[in-house]
């Protein structure tokens, strides 16, 4: 296994710290859990809790407390503490007399700066504050929160990134010792594009309804003569094919709907007709149909069947739950597979094998970076920021499709080159152009691939290999390389070649049965849930790959990584897959609520705009009930007690009611400030359009001002990580297309100004947009 020598010390204080270790530990790490660990708060209660905790805390070593496992730990490389500021330090304390100097990564629910650093929080919070939860559920009526703890579990695993990098650092000379990640920074990953995109016009970000996510429609899960299908139809020559299979040409042809976003401003006119189409299928024919006409659709298995799916199964997505008896959970979203290189070109060692050259610790790291869209992007965007030199290939007639999926526009400054999204994965990042359909540039290609330490792309499978620059060739080809390819599906089963968005992913993720209430469809949290988190697990893989390689014993060795995009977000709903396989009655979904909550819920106040209207909160123990029975005035506070616990759960509905009265005249503000200062988890539902609003990130300052040509200055995000105290600085924008084609090909490769301008001439290179006819 990649981290095989490694020894970790993980406090197991929070689900977020415990799924790290888990990720740690599945990755051949020696974890020591110090302290015990419990089932109070964590998962769906009852076996099923005690089941997602065996699941967190499998393949880890128990200790009594942190002083047995410093003693234990004879070679510590990496301390895992939290959750508060306090316990982080004396946890810096307890490390400063160790020779080894041990990294420590700290995971909080806030960072240790700003207005938030005291708060009391839970997966709900975060949910409302990162702006996930503005956009669920139907128009009337409050928000809804996504269930489970998927906030802590992407917490862990960005936690795991910064770890992955900073003992992939130490290894080559980086002298960093601490790092720091805050549940609340972790997650705006998912709106950081929205905030980006209205900074320019301070649009607010719309509830649209179930299943309805700006700018894509059709987006969402429809019903079927027996279940339900995921559909997907972003593009003109999607929608136009989709309208062909349903029986409804004319509606392609429509010129109000050939653009996403103006189809999605009929939705309510158009619904009615696609249902009724959709209903004179089976889930299975129009699977099947509509991946030959090349549209994302999704196959909606739900928690119970899709353990059984024969891809799944094959892929070995699912497992048991060590220890309990019937219990099955998702096993890690990727797989390393060895290759032995015979290279051509001489290469004997990786070039990782130098020192670090700059100030991050991935820095004098190359990573050739094929991928296209959100997900890809991601996962190398956060090895950029961590110091590692990106070089992003495009081709001029096929350029990224996150510049620009609607009909083609080449005026005057290009749009291609001022899309926020775009802007906004892409920074820290040097950009050339390759047409890799000419002989030339799948040669260029190779020749960057052997002076690189990873590649990674996310084209459909199968895409690259009939160019002959595949994961499985180059991986053939170079030694030392570690390639990662990024699946929708993975790069192998039946569903391997399936065609899909990040909306399909999570249509296809079992998550839609989690969500909602009882009565709805099965329910998206997201217009494309599954890209940021892919984009996540991306990174994890490729440090893995990379920090594996340097203790193989085979010269040469290189690392295909087999990704599945669908299967990264098993991880954030083992919660309820793992719940399910220990009964046999279907999950029951219930809005906002949780069975382990005594409330869960948003609650609407006194607000100008839907910006500041509403407020979140979750009630987890008797003490957080007596302080808001105090607070709202209740007539009475039952004790602490199981028998009085479940009394209070079965009249849920009225104390809502009650919440919501108290809150109604309060603005949102001051709501949460009287919540917080009696020590309940709240905070404010933030639109993903106004994440830049927020104090605790003005105070971080998550967003940061970059200019760049063609759109001058515009807003990024910056990484939620923190090293040795400070974030990796923002350095250049986004690169425009085709930008670095001389440094890279000419200063890195070689190659004279009259052969770039030859290939420019033969349009290999270029640095404008040519749109296929």
């Amino acid at each position: 296994m990649p981290l095989a020598g490694i020894t970790v010390i993980e406090q197991p204080h929070s689900v977020a710290l415990r799924y790290a270790g888990r990720l740690l530990a599945a990755l051949g790490a020696r974890v020591l859990q110090a302290g015990p660990p419990d089932a109070a708060g964590v998962g769906y209660g009852g076996a099923a809790s005690l089941a997602y905790a065996a699941w967190l805390d499998a393949g880890k070593q128990p200790c009594a407390d942190l002083p047995q496992a410093l003693a234990q730990a004879t070679d510590l490389h990496l301390l895992l503490a939290g959750p508060g500021a306090a316990a982080v330090q004396t946890v810096d304390q307890a490390l400063q007399a160790r020779m080894d100097k041990p990294l420590r990564l700290g995971l909080t629910w806030f960072a240790s700066e700003g207005p938030y650093r005291d708060w009391a929080s839970s997966d709900a919070v975060i949910q409302a504050m990162s702006g996930v939860a503005f956009a669920t559920g139907p128009v009337a009526g409050d928000p809804m929160l996504p269930r489970g703890h998927a906030p802590q579990i992407v917490a862990g695993v960005t936690a795991c990134i910064a770890a992955l990098a900073a003992l992939i650092g130490r290894r080559r000379g980086w002298l960093g010792r601490t790092i720091d990640v805050d549940g609340l920074s972790a997650n705006l990953c998912f709106y950081e594009s929205s905030t980006c995109t209205a900074a320019p016009t301070g649009d607010l970000s719309l509830r649209r309804g179930v299943n309805r996510f700006t700018p894509t429609y059709p987006g969402g899960v429809y019903p079927t003569q027996d279940g339900w299908i995921g559909i997907t139809a972003l593009t003109p020559p999607q929608w136009a094919a989709f309208c062909e299979l349903i029986g409804q040409p004319a509606l392609g042809r429509e010129p109000r709907y050939q653009v996403a976003l103006q189809r999605l401003e009929h939705a309510d006119a158009l619904d009615p007709l696609l249902r009724l189409a959709l209903l004179r299928r089976s889930s299975a024919d129009w699977l099947q149909l509509g991946q030959a006409s090349r549209i994302p659709f999704a196959p909606v298995p739900d928690l119970a069947a899709l353990p059984q799916t024969p891809h799944w199964q094959q892929r070995g997505s699912f497992g048991p739950v060590p220890g309990v008896a019937g219990a099955v959970g998702p096993t890690l979203p990727f797989r390393f597979e060895p290759v032995v290189a015979v290279s051509a070109g001489g290469r004997a060692v990786p070039p990782e094998a130098g020192p670090v050259s700059g100030p991050g610790p991935l820095a004098g790291l190359r990573v050739l970076d094929l991928s296209m869209g959100w997900a890809g992007p991601l996962a190398t965007r956060n090895l950029a920021d961590l110091g590692a030199d990106v070089i992003k290939v495009e081709s001029c007639r096929h350029v990224d499709w996150w510049r620009g999926f609607d009909a083609p526009d080449l005026s005057d400054p290009p749009p291609y080159e001022m899309r926020p999204s775009f802007l906004m994965v892409n920074r820290h990042k040097r950009g050339i152009t390759l047409d890799l359909k000419s002989a030339d540039g799948v040669a260029l290609l190779k020749r960057l691939a052997a002076v690189s330490d990873v590649m990674v792309e996310n084209y459909a499978p199968g895409v690259l290999d009939k160019l002959g620059v595949g994961t499985r060739q180059l991986a053939g080809e170079v030694p030392g390389l570690v390639a990662l390819a990024m699946g929708a599906f993975g790069n192998s089963g039946p569903w391997r070649g399936f065609r899909a968005y990040g909306s399909t992913v999570e249509q296809a993720s079992g998550l839609p049965f989690v969500n909602g209430q009882p009565d709805d469809p099965p329910t998206m949290q997201h217009v494309a849930y599954g890209d940021p988190v892919a984009g996540l697990y991306g990174a994890v893989a490729a440090l893995a790959g990379v920090y594996g390689r340097g203790a193989t014993p085979v010269p040469g060795q290189s690392t295909l990584i087999d990704l599945g995009q669908v299967e990264c977000l098993f991880q954030l709903g083992a919660d309820a897959l793992v719940a399910q396989s220990t009964q046999g009655e279907r999950l029951v979904r219930q809005g906002s609520r949780q069975p382990l909550s005594l409330l869960r819920m948003t609650a609407a106040c006194a607000a100008a705009s839907a910006a500041d209207r509403w407020i979140a909160l979750s009630v987890e123990t008797a003490g957080q009930w007596s302080a808001l029975a105090d607070l709202a005035g209740f007539a009475a506070a039952p004790g602490a007690g199981a028998a009085d616990w479940a009394s209070l759960k079965d009249q849920e509905a009225r104390l809502e009611d009650a919440v919501r009265a108290w809150a109604a005249p309060l603005s949102a503000e001051v709501a949460v400030a009287r919540l917080q200062q009696a020590g309940i988890p709240a905070g404010p539902v933030r639109p993903g359009s106004h994440l830049m609003a927020d104090p605790q990130g003005a105070a971080q300052a998550c967003f940061q001002w970059l200019d760049r040509a063609f759109v001058g200055r515009h807003l990024s995000s910056r990484s939620a990580f923190r090293l040795d105290g400070q974030p990796p600085p923002l350095g250049a924008p986004a690169p425009t297309l085709g930008q670095a084609n001389a440094e890279v090909l000419g200063g890195l490769l070689g190659l004279s100004d009259p052969a770039l301008a030859a290939l420019t001439e033969a349009g290999v290179i270029g640095q404008r947009a040519v749109w296929p006819e």
